[in-house]
């Protein structure tokens, strides 16, 4: 479940006052057991996944999300594995890792592992979000944000697209007051 930290060094861990604390910025927060992590345990536990084996963790989420994909306009959806092998993780990031905006939604469910966000709320303050297993969260295109892996630099994320152009960010310059 999310816990969500805020600039006055508060946290917050009961999802109803997350979600409202996030409702200035239009993001919706849930958290889901569809019971579908215990039909692959050992792949969500192991640091890396074949292609097939995204393949078949995606389909199975792509149809147990149907009301998702309706509900949002996505196209299609995808597995992202990052962990400390990761040839790419330093690039994800420097790039992600610093505060941004999308032109397109971006959407995530958490199926291993733990993900940070942060985000500058429209009276500029700024919040650190954590997410764990089985949350989804959709943030709306031009919401002020940055996204890291935790310390254990290791998650795996579905990830819904209406756009790959829409994912790519647009770097602000605003400066985090927490550190990740």
């Amino acid at each position: 479940m999310a816990i969500l930290l805020l600039d006055n060094n508060t946290i917050e861990s009961d999802l109803s006052q997350i979600v409202d604390e996030l409702e200035p910025l239009n993001i919706k927060l849930r958290n889901y057991d569809p019971g579908t992590s215990l039909l692959f345990p050992e792949l969500l536990e192991q640091e890396t996944v074949t292609e097939s084996e995204k393949r078949h963790i995606v389909g199975l989420h792509n149809g147990v999300f149907e009301f998702l994909r309706q509900e949002n306009g996505y196209h299609w959806s995808d597995l992202l594995n990052l962990h400390p092998g990761s040839p790419n993780l330093d690039t994800w990031i420097a790039t992600y890792g610093r505060y941004h905006t999308h032109n397109a939604p971006e959407a995530n469910y958490l199926l291993a592992g733990e993900m940070i966000y942060g985000f500058v709320k429209p009276d500029k303050s700024q919040v650190q979000l954590l997410l764990q297993q089985q949350d989804y969260i959709y943030i709306p295109s031009g919401v002020e944000h940055w996204c890291s892996p935790s310390a254990s630099l290791h998650f795996k994320v579905i990830r819904y697209f209406i756009t790959v152009e829409g994912w790519m960010p647009n770097h602000t310059g605003t400066h985090q007051r927490f550190k990740i």
